[in-house]
């Protein structure tokens, strides 16, 4: 019996168990889309168990946390929701199981152990496909069960998905990474570089095409070392995946710079789908701390690279991560991060203040910057980035952009909102029946956060 069978069989028996019981799940999930996407696994699973979704926290009879560990302060949150829980299953009988990124961290499972003993299940990033079995053996024995590798997983394929979107899905193309950035705790928890089968990868989103997709968000820590085997790499899978037919947009996250071949550049130029929104981790605009970071390429390099993309495809518009404050940081290297944000017009920057992870190189550097002196620099990022996106969406007004309309509007419920291809929010009057669908708007206003839009005729 191979393993996802087993597993089925597994929520077979807790179905059965579970009926006319009318027992609900919550889920939260922190961190990145690869995380999105775990737990939309996870959704998939309880639901084959007979679980039902729920928002509210207070209702659930089982409770999952898929944490990340990325930044330091997902760490407070996960102490501070376990807390919650604590009061909750004093008054019902609550399981609580804990996943994903965080539970790879030896310290992290040492304080669970210590300060929260109550916790029902603990299970790691390569352990997920054992959902179901981890939670039958947890209603059978009442006993805390502790299923976490420290080696590499496999890739299973096949586990149940419950996607959040009908229109918009991401599809995970490899696992791990091997890049070993001296601030990243990634390559620790989630291992080393492993890729789907291609064959795999293209059938599932033939079948998301089917049910109605419309955009794929390709996933992983780095999807341009991909290698699906045979000279087969990230350029030879847009390209494939640009053919399915009834998909209409693609995105990907995220590259590696250093990995940015001539082949994937000419493959987003060539595909129509393929988004020309292109996110390329910077990190710092420093070669120095970029040589700290182990990041492989320098500012020149960095700068080279977006010209070459400018040059090479249409249109193309940029957004980037950035770290500020990160061991060894410099005025002058700060200056530099602010020289490449002026350079390259990013449409939108992920900021963030670098904390200390326990295990990375980083943690052992000496030369930490003030908190005060990252907050300060934070600011003034932040400043430069708010200043050039009121630019950027200048030069949308009275352009006619093509929008994926996800629903209503969060903000405003007589409204209907959607995206560009460069990923910018659009909000706009609108029928119900233009959710789900592409249409053509003319951009009339900008509101920072928004584009305003109108219904276009073509």
């Amino acid at each position: 019996m191979d393993e996802i069978q087993k597993q089925m069989e597994y929520s077979n028996q807790i179905k059965k168990e579970n009926q006319g019981k009318n027992l609900k799940y919550h889920i939260l999930t922190m961190g990145c889309q690869l995380n999105e996407n775990d737990s939309e696994k996870i959704s998939g699973m309880l639901e084959e168990m007979g679980y039902s979704l729920t928002q509210e926290l207070k209702e659930a009879d089982l409770v999952v946390f898929n944490t990340c560990c990325v930044r330091e302060n997902a760490e407070d949150k996960l102490f501070g929701k376990i807390g919650e829980i604590k009061k909750n299953k004093e008054k019902k009988d609550v399981i609580l199981a804990i996943g994903g990124c965080m539970m790879q961290e030896k310290h992290i499972i040492e304080k669970l152990h210590q300060s929260y003993p109550f916790v029902d299940i603990l299970f790691g990033t390569h352990t997920l496909h054992k959902l179901p079995e981890n939670i039958y053996q947890a209603i059978q024995s009442h006993k805390k069960v502790e299923d976490i590798l420290n080696i590499d997983g496999e890739i299973y394929e096949g586990l149940p998905i419950k996607r959040t979107s009908n229109i918009k899905a991401s599809v995970t193309i490899m696992y791990g990474c091997n890049n070993f950035c001296s601030y990243c705790i990634v390559p620790y928890v989630r291992g080393r570089e492993r890729s789907r089968k291609k064959e795999d990868i293209v059938k599932e989103i033939e079948q998301l095409a089917k049910e109605g997709y419309k955009e794929v968000t390709l996933l992983g820590q780095n999807v341009n070392s991909y290698d699906g085997g045979n000279g087969y790499g990230f350029a030879d899978l847009l390209k494939d995946v640009n053919k399915i037919e009834g998909i209409e947009r693609i995105r990907f996250v995220s590259p590696h710079p250093k990995d940015f071949t001539d082949e994937v550049i000419e493959a987003i130029a060539e595909c129509d789908k393929v988004c020309k929104l292109i996110h390329l981790p910077l990190q710092s605009g420093s070669s120095k701390m970029l040589k700290l970071m182990n990041r492989k390429y320098t500012k020149e390099q960095y700068l080279n690279l977006v010209d070459k993309m400018k040059k090479r495809i249409p249109n193309v518009v940029f957004s980037t991560d950035i770290i500020v404050g990160f061991a060894g940081e410099e005025e002058a290297d700060f200056e530099d991060t602010l020289d490449v944000v002026r350079q390259v017009q990013f449409e939108q920057v992920y900021m963030f203040i670098y904390s200390i992870r326990v295990g990375t190189p980083g943690e052992k550097m000496e030369n930490q910057v003030p908190e005060e002196t990252k907050h300060e620099r934070f600011n003034r990022l932040k400043e430069l980035v708010e200043g050039q996106m009121e630019q950027n969406n200048k030069k949308y007004i009275g352009t006619i952009q093509k929008v994926l309309v996800e629903g209503k509007s969060k903000n405003n419920d007589t409204m209907l909102s959607g995206r560009t291809d460069s990923n910018k929010v659009v909000v706009f009057e609108g029928k119900e029946e233009w959710i789900d669908k592409m249409i053509p708007l003319k951009i009339v206003s900008e509101h920072m956060w928004y584009l305003k839009g109108e219904k276009y005729e073509l």
